[in-house]
């Protein structure tokens, strides 16, 4: 499981959730050197959000492998509604009442504009992640993603609670690798 490369904007800690963002060249560099790491793992399939940052990255891996590009709707980034394409200071400045809001419950709490909570999301990227568990089972698979959908995984696999998601941290680039068993998941690499 990885998280797609640096993308324009990343300086001023842009929320850009659904809003579609190109890499930058660093980027571009991140996913060719993880898919230089990757070129011998045995793949059967790559998976990616549909939003071009993750499917930029998906495609840089596949030239490595015979492996099938799937981009998912449901692997998309938490949708932040009016926080979209603000900065985390504009967003402090404009909404101070809904991040107070959004502290006190980070689980329930959906930012103004029709946005996702952490509930939903989860939701919504466990779904789609179980779906490709099931058709996958014994096999390796990547899938290309976003912090937070990275963070929601990785909370299910280790048995954390979500309100713990942010504890877990997921540099543009990095690489997680769990394996799954049927009655466990073994998390191997977070963050590497």
């Amino acid at each position: 499981m990885i998280r797609h490369g640096q993308v324009n904007g990343f300086e001023n800690f842009t929320i850009y959730g659904h809003t579609d963002i190109d890499l930058t060249e660093i980027g571009y560099l991140q996913m060719e050197k993880l898919a230089q790491q990757l070129r011998f793992v045995d793949v059967c399939a790559v998976y990616c959000s549909d939003l071009k940052r993750s499917v930029a990255g998906a495609k840089i891996i596949c030239r490595y492998h015979d492996a099938p590009l799937y981009p998912l709707k449901d692997l998309r980034e938490m949708y932040f509604g009016e926080w979209e394409g603000m900065t985390l200071q504009q967003i402090r400045e404009r909404f101070p009442d809904e991040l107070e809001k959004r502290g006190r419950d980070l689980l329930h709490y959906a930012p103004p504009g029709g946005a996702e909570s952490v509930e939903h999301l989860s939701r919504r990227v466990m779904s789609c992640f179980n779906k490709i568990l099931k058709k996958h089972i014994k096999a390796q698979v990547i899938i290309v993603a976003h912090g937070a959908v990275n963070r929601v995984i990785l909370c299910h696999a280790l048995g954390l609670e979500l309100t713990n998601m942010f504890n877990i941290h997921q540099d543009y680039g990095c690489l997680n690798i769990i394996d799954y068993f049927s009655d466990h998941a073994l998390v191997r690499l977070i963050n590497g």
